[in-house]
């Protein structure tokens, strides 16, 4: 049916299926096109006659290569994933999707390569992941932020219980002009941590107008925490949306001549090596990101076998209390 819609062979449909280099892009897209219209899903049974599965799961990451090996939040992920897929017969596949040609990775995962995918950091604008998983089984790691994500299985921290903490625990000692450095809008941990604090301020009558915007990255953190300062508003306290970018605005406190948590105190969330290793040691909200990578392994495996699994599974957080603040 793919080959007769998209006026191609047989032959030639396999080889799209299959990310061969041998096809013309415009026959790429015409086949691809045609799969998209159709629904069609390849039948891995043809592929593996004995067991009918691969025996391979996909870690699928929609970042750059080096946010991919510089971000000690995705190592914690998978290496969670790969101590619970070492009890199992599973093999772990990781693939780094590229932004530029993002539908190789999707031919990739429905060419009867995978029996499952795992997706992590993904961002809004991955939506169409979640339309695979009604062909494939699929888990993301982090909760959905489109509609048509919604009956999606996930694994997520408590993001935004986990920012109410952080906020509370800078009230709690005293600081009431409290700014926040927020990660990107199209990602749920960034969203839902900008909502716990700004509930907690409004909570509180506090200001809610004092943010900044960062892409989790340390080098962000340090831009987002210059254009705070450079307000001249007062700022006693800074809830950063993680512990990189937490990092990166000592830089620019310390540029500035202030001192940390003197003159403004510092929470940071993920508890990784950038708040373990920052000076002071940084108060930080603690997620479980090997637990994350496990339960979603676990998941993923359930799902393959035909077992129940819950589509939303939250796991805790809990504060970490320094000398930042």
């Amino acid at each position: 049916m793919v080959a007769a819609r998209a006026g191609v062979s047989r032959a030639t449909v396999s080889r799209v299926v299959n990310g061969s280099p041998k096809v013309t892009a415009e026959v790429v897209e015409t086949v691809t096109a045609a799969i998209a219209e159709l629904n069609y899903v390849p039948n891995r049974a043809a592929r593996s006659l004995a067991s009918r599965r691969t025996q391979v799961v996909a870690l699928v990451v929609p970042e750059s290569t080096a946010r991919v090996f510089a971000d000690p939040f995705l190592a914690s992920i998978v290496q969670g994933v790969a101590l619970n897929l070492a009890e199992t017969d599973y093999t772990l596949n990781m693939v780094i999707a590229s932004e530029l040609n993002p539908d190789k990775t999707r031919r990739y995962l429905m060419g009867g390569n995978v029996d499952g995918a795992l997706i992590v950091s993904h961002h809004s604008g991955d939506h169409s992941y979640a339309r695979l998983s009604e062909s494939l089984p699929i888990v993301f790691g982090g909760r959905p932020l489109t509609e048509s994500e919604q009956t999606s299985y996930f694994v997520d921290a408590d993001n935004t219980a986990g920012a109410i903490l952080a906020t509370e625990h800078l009230i709690d000692r005293g600081r009431r002009a409290i700014a926040t450095i927020a990660g990107p809008q199209d990602k749920a941990p960034g969203v839902d941590r900008l909502s716990g604090w700004r509930t907690t301020m409004e909570t509180h009558g506090l200001d809610q107008s004092i943010v900044e915007y960062g892409d989790f990255s340390p080098t962000s953190g340090t831009a987002a925490m210059h254009r705070l300062l450079a307000r001249g508003v007062p700022i006693d306290a800074v809830f950063a949306a993680n512990d990189q970018m937490a990092a990166g605005a000592y830089m620019a406190i310390r540029e500035a001549g202030l001192r940390i948590p003197q003159d403004i105190a510092i929470v940071g969330f993920d508890d990784d090596y950038f708040g373990l290793t920052a000076t002071p040691p940084l108060t930080t909200v603690h997620q479980p990101s090997i637990g994350l990578g496990v339960a979603m392994a676990e998941a993923l495996v359930k799902l393959i076998e035909g077992k129940d699994v819950a589509h939303v599974m939250m796991l805790p957080t809990e504060l970490v209390v320094r000398h930042s603040s």
